[in-house]
């Protein structure tokens, strides 16, 4: 154990408040970029008069597709590249591999992006009910820290 080295990127735990502020900056462009497509596709023209029809199905499911697909290209695109989505890069975090703290791989981040589905319908509304102590766990092999500038 005294020759094995410790890297700076397991040792640099977030806060909670920095997790929490991730989360929501990556919620809030993916629902408004929801709202901004099902918006888009619920405008109809009518004699020169715009509107706004959102009782139409075709509102609500491009809302749904342009948010779901955001929140992909998100969580798991950019986090393959990038090592982080776009509130992980604003807040100063990135995810990494438990085991070695190297790149996350596609598919543990898919895995990742379905587990924050269940996350928020099952533990978000306990946690709000109870008024818990209760924090987001790392997944699937995947942990998030503070991103390590490199030397």
């Amino acid at each position: 154990m005294a020759n094995q080295q410790r890297t700076p990127a397991r040792d640099a735990s977030p806060t909670q408040a920095r997790r929490v502020t991730a989360a929501t900056i990556d919620a809030l462009a993916a629902l408004v970029c929801g709202l901004a497509a099902g918006a888009t596709a619920g405008v109809k023209v009518v004699d020169g008069v715009v509107e706004l029809r959102p009782q139409s199905p075709t509102v609500w499911g491009a809302a749904l597709g342009a948010a779901l697909g955001l929140s992909f290209l998100n969580h798991v695109l950019l986090t393959v590249t990038t090592r982080a989505s776009l509130g992980k890069l604003l807040t100063g975090l990135q995810v990494v591999r438990t085991s070695d703290g190297g790149r996350p791989g596609f598919f543990r981040l898919i895995g990742r992006w379905l587990f924050g589905f269940y996350w928020m319908v099952v533990f978000v509304p306990i946690h709000l009910a109870t008024d818990s102590d209760v924090e987001q766990q790392d997944v699937v092999s995947l942990h998030m820290v503070r991103r390590v500038p490199r030397s």
